[in-house]
């Protein structure tokens, strides 16, 4: 009787191989200059085999096999690297999600770092973000469940939920006594990547929030809704708190700026994984200076922007350490509807530099400075006046000034200062947003302020090294 409970584990084993191939193909073939020897493995499933014929014998419960071999191999691909995993069909539905249609949840991206769940970096305007989620805070329990030793797509899974429902989470951030309670609750969470806005004539903004399907089509298209408005002196693109996303937006997003060469290539075990992107031509090459904004929360597809066009002198790199994920993870679709997150490969910049657990170095370390609650006082904000704005300001003197209005009929001047008011009061409110956006940010102000410094010596490069 014993001798068939094995024969028929060993035959559901089997099945489980089969079934999912990939598994197979680790197991028995460790690629070019395998370390295992077929011996050794062949051991270790027997060893394997007899663990599973102990456990559905002797286990406290009824076992069910298939889900005991799931967890095998969910094990084995945590044990490899924080970002290889198992995606059963309806997580593997949902990774789907991700970049192609929208998901409910809280709008962060999290990692495993040195065992904790970690905050890659929170989604700007999600729940998560409102809540003041931030780059490096642990989240250690979810709805009362320690995290400790949850998978990643667990966590994911139980982050996320129908709109308008509740999560609760247990965060811990570096510098704190105790942990700190958040109630969130899921929203929908958007897709729109590419923001922009023009800070003062001539000096463009573009905040990327993530790397989506769209993104390099989004990114060209802000470029033009602001060269339209008049030349661009100078160019901003903020990736901060930007967990990254699709390499090949990522690559193309670069590519609009590097003439030729490298702009990101990856390296593997196996010879496919090995691979070199390069600058096309064909896109419209921009020669305006450019400040890439970076930070803790930077990763990824980030990191690969921000990693060429410093390489390659586009750009002056500015703010803090990026995050540092410098790996390539490939989706491996499996025969029953499940996938396989399997880390294949590391990001190079062109270089050479491997990012992973690296990080790109600013070429300018700006530290974020949030303003005290003094500061943000509205009462106390500055206020810029000027003799303009001050009553009874007697004018210049100049004799051209104002001529040309004294000159036209009373109504019609009535009527476009009407018109001009209308325009005038919307340009002042986007002003007043700049203005507020500038003061509470110093990054953004130094990089603005770097690339003003940059048009008046137009000669200058940055330094080699």
């Amino acid at each position: 009787m014993q001798g068939k409970k094995t024969t028929t584990l060993r035959k559901t084993l089997l099945i489980a191989l089969i079934a999912t191939p990939i598994l197979a193909v680790t197991l028995w073939s460790n690629g070019s200059g395998a370390d295992a020897k077929p011996h050794d493995t062949y051991k270790s499933l027997e060893v394997f085999s007899n663990v599973l014929s102990l456990i559905q014998k002797n286990y406290v419960e009824n076992v069910d096999a298939t889900e005991v071999l799931q967890g095998a191999i969910r094990g084995m691909l945590t044990s490899l690297d924080p970002h290889s995993s198992y995606l059963k069909p309806d997580d593997f539905r949902e990774l789907k999600l991700e970049t192609k249609g929208s998901f409910t949840g809280i709008g962060i991206e999290i990692t495993i770092r040195d065992s904790a769940l970690t905050v890659v970096s929170p989604i700007e305007d999600t729940p998560g973000d409102r809540a003041g989620l931030k780059a490096g805070d642990k989240i250690v329990r979810i709805e009362g469940e320690l995290t400790k030793d949850m998978s990643l797509m667990e966590a994911v899974k139980k982050l996320r939920g129908p709109k308008g429902t509740t999560v609760n989470i247990s965060v811990y951030r570096d510098g704190w006594t105790n942990l700190r309670e958040h109630a969130i609750v899921r929203d929908v969470i958007p897709l729109l990547s590419v923001r922009h806005k023009v800070l003062e004539p001539g000096y463009a903004y573009i905040r990327i929030t993530n790397f989506q399907s769209k993104t390099s089509a989004d990114f060209k298209k802000a470029l033009d809704e602001i060269s339209e408005k008049g030349r661009i002196s100078g160019l901003i693109i903020d990736l901060r708190n930007n967990p990254g996303g699709l390499l090949a937006q990522s690559v193309k997003v670069a590519d609009f700026f590097v003439d030729e060469g490298i702009i990101v290539s990856t390296k593997g075990r196996i010879k496919e994984q090995n691979t070199v992107y390069e600058a096309r031509s064909g896109w419209t090459k921009y020669d305006f200076p450019i400040v890439v904004l970076v930070n803790e929360g930077s990763a990824s597809a980030s990191e690969i922007v921000a990693g060429a066009l410093q390489d390659h002198k586009k750009a002056l790199v500015v703010g803090t350490k990026t995050f540092g994920k410098g790996s390539v993870q490939t989706i491996i679709p499996m025969s029953n509807g499940a996938g396989l997150r399997l880390t294949t490969a590391r990001y190079y910049t062109p270089s050479g530099r491997s990012i992973q657990a690296k990080g790109i170095e600013p070429d300018i370390l700006v530290e974020k400075i949030t303003p005290t609650e003094k500061d943000d006082d509205k009462s106390i904000s500055p206020t810029i006046l000027r003799e303009i704005d001050l009553r009874h300001h007697i004018d210049n003197g100049d004799k051209q000034d104002g001529k040309e209005e004294k000159s036209k009929d009373k109504e019609a001047v009535i009527e476009k200062n009407d018109k001009e008011k209308s325009i005038k009061d919307k340009a002042d409110e986007e002003a007043r947003e700049i203005v507020e956006q500038l003061y509470k940010d110093n990054q953004l102000r130094t990089a603005l302020m770097l690339l003003k410094g940059l048009n008046v010596y137009s000669g200058f490069k940055p330094a080699a090294q």
